[in-house]
């Protein structure tokens, strides 16, 4: 843990892939809520505990705009959640647009509907995957960039409207925009993502197609509000999200589950019928970020007998929210029986995760097809040798080598 005059300062140090760093459950014994330092370097409140993750999650008067944003406490350097954004006066009325706009997209019903098709595109990428493998016996393959990676975008790309062939393009502004130290390279890479997808727009604006780009096109139409730039940046948020916090977790889900051979096997033996539970202990043990989900106070509140200020930064550590063990036995074991499994990996409340539907489609079509496939499947390397990004406000991990 770094300090400054004893302030604990973000991130905190993993010991491997599949750990969060102790410091959150050391924090959490103290209070629910301490004091931080961001990595930018300044001052936030850090909620380590489930129930009071909960309250802010559903406390209205909390949000990602800021009273005075020139004033705010920075998060980070990376062109996301970096400090405030939105607007203080608008920010509600702001946000209940969006889920109008969004929500017929990401609904239940059209997940479902999508299923098989996910399905098509997950056999397609483990046939590269296995392809790979025939190409190069004997060596192992990254199920980053065969399965992890390829599998998400190529859903997005569909569900938005977004060409598959500008997947690299995109991919490296991805990369760009979400380094924490990044600075003006992640700015000028955020202006670069918005510019295309701007180009997009206007496409979509002559052409209309089925696709939730052409519906925020269309939106704008009854809504003049809703700007050019609003558009693009959301855009670029929703293309951002959609593969980068999915790869995570298909990558992680996988590490979980070939960290232990008799937790592979009976996985492998039997996964149509265990991979919801499985998926939902994926969710709950996945590291997302090395920050958590970024609020500030839009006016004084009290939580767990902390004074909170309006204008206060604070950051929802998701992660050891889901560790807590008042609310999980053994919080740190992956438990695919466990239930109830009430974690918190899409938030709550009215600001919940509107992808949490098509993350779990994925998630739950991908596993048992890739151990029907590869029901051997195990690491080439040990857990400890697998590299965690640690300065990337997503998480995750650069490489899964896998062989069979």
């Amino acid at each position: 843990m770094t300090t400054t005059e004893e302030t604990p300062r973000l991130p905190f140090t993993r010991a491997d892939a599949l750990a969060i760093a102790p410091d959150y459950a050391a924090l959490r014994r103290r209070a629910p809520v301490s004091r931080v330092l961001t990595p930018a370097g300044d001052p936030a409140w850090l909620v380590t505990s489930y129930e009071e993750a909960k309250e802010v999650f559903r406390d209205r008067r909390f949000g990602r705009s800021h009273p005075a944003p020139e004033q705010a406490s920075r998060i980070s350097y990376a062109a996301l959640q970096d400090g405030p954004s939105g607007d203080f006066e608008t920010e509600e009325r702001d946000h209940k647009r969006m889920r109008r706009m969004l929500a017929p997209a990401f609904s239940a019903p059209r997940m479902r509907a999508l299923g098989d098709h996910i399905a098509e595109l997950t056999d397609r990428c483990l046939d590269d995957m296995e392809a790979a493998r025939e190409a190069n016996p004997g060596e192992a393959v990254d199920l980053t960039d065969f399965l992890a990676f390829p599998l998400p975008v190529l859903v997005i790309c569909e569900l938005l409207g977004v060409p598959y062939a500008d997947r690299e393009h995109f991919r490296g502004l991805s990369e760009r925009i979400a380094v924490m130290d990044g600075g003006e390279d992640a700015q000028a890479a955020m202006a670069e993502f918005m510019a295309y997808m701007t180009k997009l727009a206007d496409a979509k604006r002559a052409d209309p197609q089925p696709d939730v780009i052409s519906d925020m096109v269309a939106f704008q139409a009854e809504d003049p509000a809703f700007t050019d730039e609003d558009l693009a940046r959301m855009g670029a948020g929703l293309l951002f999200a959609g593969h980068e916090t999915t790869s995570t977790r298909i990558a992680m889900g996988t590490l979980f589950l070939l960290a232990d051979t008799a937790r592979r096997d009976r996985f492998a033996a039997d996964p149509d019928g265990q991979v919801n539970q499985t998926v939902e202990e994926i969710l709950r043990l996945t590291a997302t970020s090395g920050t958590g989900l970024l609020r500030y106070a839009h006016e004084d509140v009290e939580i767990a007998g902390t004074r909170i200020m309006r204008g206060d930064a604070v950051l929802i550590a998701g992660d050891a929210a889901n560790r807590d063990a008042s609310v999980f036995a053994d919080p740190d074991g992956f438990d695919p029986d466990r239930t109830p499994n009430v974690h918190l990996a899409f938030g709550t409340g009215a600001h919940v995760c509107i992808g949490a539907n098509l993350a779990r489609t994925e998630l739950r079509t991908v596993f048992p097809k890739l151990f029907r496939r590869f029901p051997g499947l195990r690491l080439a390397v040990g857990i400890d040798e697998i590299p965690v990004r640690t300065n990337r406000v997503a998480g995750g991990v650069e490489r899964v080598p896998v062989e069979w």
